[in-house]
């Protein structure tokens, strides 16, 4: 349980980084997500978690 809430924390600081870095750009960023059709997110999504399931496996290997 604790390296869990350890890679959760972990998450939450590399999600929050753009966000404190650069708060005029993710506004916009996220203005052109708004924009995106829901397929192409939903396509986006299950690419970042068949990577992430990548990384995981290739972390406990």
């Amino acid at each position: 349980m604790k390296f869990f809430l350890c890679v959760v924390g972990m998450v939450m600081v590399v999600e929050g980084l753009p966000y404190f870095a650069f708060p005029e750009k993710m506004k916009f960023i996220i203005e052109k997500v708004l924009e995106m059709p829901d397929k192409a997110l939903q396509r986006f999504g299950f690419v970042l978690m068949l990577a992430g399931v990548c990384l995981v496996y290739l972390g406990k290997r």
